[in-house]
């Protein structure tokens, strides 16, 4: 047997609208946990998953509805959350942790600027690149 052939790469079908639905909608509510610990406004929430504040308001006072979400939003919840739990396990202190997104970053990644800023510039190749950045800096996928 390969090596190849021992490890199976299991993908979520984004094509699959069942999938978006669950998925995006046990997500959008960590989303929101998280957002509140950002302390990210609604504006700064709604741009960082890619769509208008009233689409977000709406989701947001219907946190029980199964939505079926387009595959670009739960590609970019995949990233947020996942810089989340970087985060978290980078700076076990979730204080820390929190407030690392909104401080200003010296790295050359970010020339003075904050993470969220960044994340902010609205492309999901945005939230790519902070994900990218805090992968490598715990010493995983680049």
């Amino acid at each position: 047997m390969l090596a190849e052939d021992a490890v199976t790469e299991v993908r979520p079908n984004l094509q699959d609208p069942d999938f978006r639905r669950k998925a995006g909608s046990a997500a959008l509510r960590a989303w929101y946990k998280i957002a509140r610990k950002w302390d990210l406004t609604d504006r700064e929430a709604c741009t960082l998953l890619g769509t208008a504040p009233s689409t977000y308001r709406r989701w947001k006072s219907h946190p029980e509805t199964d939505l079926p979400l387009d595959a670009g939003t739960v590609e970019r919840l995949s990233l947020l959350l996942g810089i989340y739990k970087d985060l978290q396990i980078l700076l076990p202190r979730h204080d820390v942790a929190d407030r690392w997104v909104k401080k200003p970053n010296r790295g050359p990644l970010f020339n003075g600027q904050t993470p969220l800023r960044r994340m902010l510039g609205g492309l999901t190749t945005d939230l790519a690149f902070v994900r990218r950045h805090l992968d490598a800096e715990r010493g995983g996928w680049a």
